[in-house]
């Protein structure tokens, strides 16, 4: 009977795109129009606040050039091609990064590119063969500083690669830039799950002896009772607000200062706080804590 059939549901359900594109049929005509659109859209709930953030930085990245997102040449780790393999594990453990620049001299003589997973077998092997780093690097892509940042990801997805060194007019190394920069232009900051900040994970971990990785959240309490140290917490809570003051402003990656003889080393950071500090004890503070 038609009694017992059920009343129709209406059509299915459109996805978010398709909602979106709706809302364009009153072609916008520049780019703040179609700011204006997906913000709209956004307030009607057809899409999600991460979801405009997501296509704002979509926009935004076909405006940038590869200089307004490079690491700057002051900041790159990089390895010397003649360095031991104690020394490179050293580098390569200390800094938490994945890819490395290997220079003849200085940053301007790139001899490639080292992950650092073609390295760790080394550090295990117990043989007197010579080892050699030009063995098992891999050739470093260089772009100039104007390329856009768009093409850049479309190259960086096509030819499979996730680093590029980044070079000036007149040919001298000035950056390195990473597919990972360019996700974070779209996505927001992208943390390794090295520094990832979990419930479980604890806020200061020892690398080595006298190397130590902290969440920069940790209380200054904390660090004093961990290293036997006297920082004061009286105007600062956290040991990031005390590393951002001795700094005297907001440090990048890979920045260094030095308060009371301990080297802090920023490994993570937004564009509002630190996150993530490398901390070197001077020998006599490993003495005190290892005795």
């Amino acid at each position: 009977m038609s009694d017992d059939i059920p009343p129709s549901t209406g059509a299915p359900k459109k996805g978010w795109l398709e909602k979106v594109s709706q809302l364009f049929q009153g072609e916008p005509q520049s780019r703040d129009d179609l700011v204006d659109v997906i913000h709209d859209a956004e307030q009607r709930e057809v899409i999600s606040e991460d979801t405009r953030e997501m296509i704002k930085g979509v926009l935004e990245v076909s405006d940038l050039r590869v200089r307004d997102i490079m690491i700057p040449r002051a900041q790159i780790v990089a390895l010397q091609i003649d360095n031991t393999v104690a020394e490179l594990l050293s580098t390569v453990i200390s800094s938490a990064h994945s890819r490395f620049p290997v220079v003849n001299e200085d940053k301007d003589h790139i001899e490639g590119i080292l992950l650092a997973k073609d390295l760790l077998q080394y550090g295990f092997k117990n043989n007197e063969e010579p080892f050699s780093l030009g063995q098992v690097i891999r050739p470093a892509v260089v772009v100039p500083e104007s390329k856009r940042v768009d093409v850049l990801l479309k190259e960086f997805r096509s030819q499979r690669y996730h680093m590029a060194i980044v070079v000036d007019e007149y040919g001298g190394v000035s950056g390195l830039v990473t597919i990972e920069d360019i996700l974070e232009e779209i996505v927001g900051e992208i943390e390794d799950e090295f520094v990832h900040d979990s419930a479980e994970e604890t806020e200061i971990r020892k690398v080595s002896k006298q190397v130590y990785m902290i969440k920069a959240l940790t209380p200054i309490e904390d660090f004093n009772e961990e290293f036997q140290t006297q920082f004061s917490d009286e105007e600062f809570d956290t040991v990031g607000g005390l590393v951002s003051h001795a700094f005297g402003h907001l440090p990048e990656r890979n920045e260094k200062v030095s308060i009371d003889g301990i080297e802090f080393t920023v490994i993570s950071a937004d564009t509002r706080r630190l996150l993530q500090l490398r901390v070197k004890l001077p020998d006599q503070n490993t003495e005190e804590k290892t005795a």
